[in-house]
């Protein structure tokens, strides 16, 4: 990690330039500049932190709501779709907290033939009326995109109910107008780039109130889950040297995995065993063994579950696998909610291809690819 090293001889006073020393950590460690821009912005920048880690512990709940705040009768609120995404059941919530009905003031519609007419109406009745319409799948008629542009303009002309919201959804697409984009909040719920953002994200993926309901057991257990899903998300970005093809892990499921192992729990009551072979089956054969195709990458999917998922779990076991005490991460046993936020802040060791079992030297390849990405984009 050069970019924390102090710099010899004459280029000590670079540690005060700290974009001259950029310029050198790009010139000798391309594969480094990624690290280094996180590490300027936060000394640069007022608040810088929060500019790098963003939202990582908000749940979407949260994310939604603090858009909301932001947005306005004529600013829609576009979802770009992730795999395993379901925006409608995040609207429906937030409506509630609101004190809307989402049976009595939401209104959807699934775009395609013939869907539009039935959009128009919706929208000149839920402008003036204060309703709220969500149009979903938009980029299946992108024409008409065009006319809700008008629509909007229209809309601002005339005034429209304060309560009167648009929200949007699509797949990712090109045929949707740039005007749009630049009009609306966007959200997607892309995985976050890092170990700890990833497990941070998985964990903000549970209602603080329903995790700390639990009992001590199941917190361990979910805890683990959502070490696991970080793994397999991040194990990605290593090319072929992670997974021999580029799987669509979402936080899905996460979720799916989460709730059967929630059932199993009850359903065992209080007898104490734990069944881990059904669990690692359902979880690294069913929720996310469904998308692997690859023997290898199912057989690494399952060690990562069998050195996660047995009794040493639930008595502080190291996470990391095979990183022979060069980087550890302790699992705490049955903590709250905040605790185990305080613990990843706290314990996580900086990034590095060991929290993976990996060699050191695994991430010169993507990290390199990723410089180059970037100084291309700028």
């Amino acid at each position: 990690m050069p970019e924390n090293e102090k710099l010899p001889l004459d280029w000590k006073k670079l540690d005060n330039l700290p974009f001259q020393k950029l310029l050198v950590t790009r010139c000798l460690r391309p594969d480094r500049i990624t690290s280094a821009l996180d590490n300027f912005i936060k000394k640069v920048l007022p608040n810088g932190t929060a500019f790098v880690e963003c939202d990582q512990t908000n749940s979407d709940e949260q994310v939604l709501t603090s858009s909301y705040a932001d947005s306005t009768p004529s600013t829609p609120i576009f979802f770009i779709l992730s795999p395993g995404a379901n925006p409608i059941k995040n609207v429906q919530t937030l409506a509630k907290q609101l004190g809307f009905d989402p049976a009595k003031q939401l209104f959807q519609v699934a775009l395609g033939q013939g869907q539009d007419i039935i959009a128009h109406q919706l929208l000149d009745m839920a402008h003036k009326e204060g309703q709220w319409v969500m149009l979903q799948n938009v980029h299946l008629m992108p024409a008409f995109l065009y006319e809700l542009l008008k629509k909007l303009d229209l809309f601002g002309q005339e005034g429209s109910h304060p309560s009167f919201r648009l929200y949007l959804s699509s797949d990712p697409s090109n045929d949707i107008p740039e005007d749009l984009l630049q009009r609306s909040i966007k959200l997607t719920n892309e995985p976050p780039a890092g170990f700890k953002a990833n497990i941070n994200r998985a964990l903000s993926s549970y209602k603080k109130e329903d995790f700390d309901e639990k009992e001590g057991k199941v917190k361990t257990l979910l805890f683990g889950l959502c070490y696991f899903h970080s793994v397999m998300s991040e194990r990605r970005k290593f090319g072929p040297k992670g997974f021999n093809m580029k799987y669509p892990f979402s936080l899905g499921d996460l979720r799916d995995s989460s709730t059967v192992l929630c059932n199993y729990m009850e359903g065992a009551g209080g007898s104490g065993k734990i069944p881990w072979q059904d669990l690692k089956f359902l979880v690294g054969e069913i929720m996310y063994g469904g998308h692997i195709v690859n023997d290898w990458d199912r057989l690494t999917c399952a060690t990562y579950l069998d050195n996660m998922m047995n009794d040493t779990l639930l008595d502080e076991a190291d996470l990391f696998p095979f990183a022979e005490g060069k980087a550890t991460f302790k699992c705490p046993v049955g903590a709250s909610y905040d605790k185990y936020l305080e613990h990843i802040e706290s314990e996580l060791p900086a990034e590095t291809p060991l929290s993976f079992g990996m060699h050191p030297n695994a991430e010169i390849d993507f990290r390199t690819n990723l410089c180059i990405e970037l100084f291309k984009q700028l």
